[in-house]
């Protein structure tokens, strides 16, 4: 926010008012989504969710006294002490309010969004990582946490609020950050979360079926990740995967300066697969050769995505080569938990879509040796997408030597409704190596049990999560920890 407290007419002025009852000529020191936190010197905005519809709030919060309430549609009766503001959808009204409200700090930050079902973490956490090492005071905004150079903020979601976005960006301007960068999930966009950012770039990993819970359909859902692409000004990248088949999709249109990044063709920035191996990739980035520590087809797209992103960021490819080399992924994905005693190498990983699975299992199916079985605990979650259930059980039953179909965060559904749904989609030549268990913490100690020396356990589905949520309780649990406690138990 500006040393000066904004006047509310100031933040109407980047908004469609449809009617206004009251003054705007006043001072605004807070904004607010929630009606608790409405206060004398509020705005507070009514925002319609899947949940709960902020418009049964605006009495309670003009009562607590809020300074004005803007939203779609007007109370019956109006506080005479509150100003009320209609506007044609308050979601993108409280987004372009809140960039003005901080004074617009991304338009002073290098901001950089990832966007894409799979590896936005991924490559947010390592272009962190990277531009800290060549110097940089940097922002993160992602899934597994926010973060400001070292200093972590806990993160509730992929992308915050709008309110709760600027101002993270704005305490990371005031903490000396040039660049930030964040995921940009698809709900983000719907919601105008992003709305009214200035973007330096944005980058496309991939698509594939998720959140159809939410968005109904996958062109929905493909119409969302594009929506991020469509925002993007003119003196942007907008830095796609040409391998993926909808990659050249989110160029159409984009006003910003089109480029690719390829493993099979003739993008941008081209890479070549050398080796794949259990001590890391091999690949020829732009004629260079260099070894990774990360492992998997799939990181050497996110691999590739990073550099590109960093070379037009105007980095030096060399220096950029040099210090990714040496970087380890982000927490919870394909991370390793070892036993030295019984050999066995547990990995947790955060995959939780078919397409996530598939590329794990198959990461691991071509390091391993054979003679090495593969044990993979996974579940899915509640109250999202159903029609992915029975295709990751599928895969989980094809893709390795044993499967354990466990619960991942039931939320408010029935454990065992998930699972039936889960079993549904094993093959009946697999039914004889997979095991259903509901209880997640007996479902890796069976998978451990299972497990013979050189074994690999993978435990799929929360990766970096600390918590597992059962009827809208979050309780401790992390699958890393219970995964190197079950060795211990088991004299593994």
């Amino acid at each position: 926010m500006n040393n000066a407290q904004p006047l509310l007419s100031a933040l109407l002025g980047v908004v469609a008012v449809q009617a206004q009852h009251g003054p705007a000529a006043m001072p605004i020191t807070s904004l607010t989504l929630d009606s608790r936190q409405a206060r004398p010197g509020a705005v507070f905005f009514a925002l319609r969710g899947t949940a709960t519809d902020g418009h049964q709030f605006i009495q309670k919060a003009a009562e607590q006294g809020a300074a004005a309430v803007v939203c779609e549609e007007l109370p019956a009766e109006l506080n005479p002490t509150t100003t009320y503001v209609q506007v044609p959808d308050s979601a993108e009204a409280m987004a372009r309010m809140a960039a003005e409200f901080y004074g617009h700090p991304s338009r002073r930050l290098q901001l950089v969004g990832v966007t894409g079902t799979n590896g936005k973490t991924t490559c947010a956490t390592m272009l962190h990582k990277l531009f800290r090492e060549l110097g940089y005071h940097c922002g993160l905004l992602s899934t597994v946490q926010n973060q400001i150079d070292e200093q972590v903020i806990p993160a509730t979601h992929t992308t915050p609020d709008a309110i709760r976005l600027n101002e993270l960006l704005a305490q990371m301007l005031r903490a000396g950050c040039t660049h930030v960068f964040m995921e940009v999930s698809s709900h983000s966009v719907v919601q105008h979360r992003i709305t009214g950012l200035h973007f330096a770039g944005g980058i496309f990993t991939n698509l594939t079926h998720d959140h159809l819970d939410y968005h109904g359909t996958f062109d929905n859902y493909l119409k969302a990740k594009k929506g991020f692409f469509d925002q993007l000004p003119k003196s942007a990248f907008a830095l796609t995967n040409a391998d993926d088949k909808r990659g050249p999709v989110m160029l159409q249109n984009v006003l910003g300066r089109r480029e690719t990044y390829s493993l099979r063709g003739n993008g941008n920035f081209r890479g070549r697969l050398l080796e794949n191996a259990v001590h890391g990739l091999h690949l020829e980035i732009d004629g260079r050769e260099v070894q990774f520590r990360l492992i998997g087809v799939f990181n050497a797209y996110n691999l590739l995505a990073i550099y590109g992103a960093a070379v037009l960021l105007g980095e030096e490819p060399t220096e950029v080569l040099t210090v990714l080399s040496g970087l380890t992924s982000a927490p919870g994905r394909f991370e390793p938990v070892v036993s030295e005693k019984a050999r066995i190498t547990g990995i947790v990983d955060y995959a939780h879509t078919p397409d996530a699975l598939e590329n794990v299992l198959q990461t691991i199916a071509d390091i391993r040796q054979p003679s090495q079985q593969v044990i993979t605990v996974v579940g899915c979650g509640g109250n999202r997408d159903g029609a992915k259930r029975p295709i990751m059980a599928r895969l989980a039953a094809e893709l390795s030597s044993r499967a354990v179909l466990t619960s991942d965060n039931p939320r408010f559904e029935d454990p065992n409704d998930i699972l039936t749904q889960m079993q549904a989609g094993v093959p009946t030549e697999a039914l004889g190596k997979v095991l259903t268990i509901a209880d997640r913490r007996e479902a890796i100690k069976t998978a451990v049990a299972l497990a013979g020396p050189h074994d690999i356990v993978l435990v799929a589905g929360k990766g970096h999560e600390t918590y597992q949520e059962i009827q809208g309780v979050k309780t401790d649990f992390d699958d890393k920890l219970v995964l190197q406690q079950m060795f211990e138990l088991l004299g593994k």
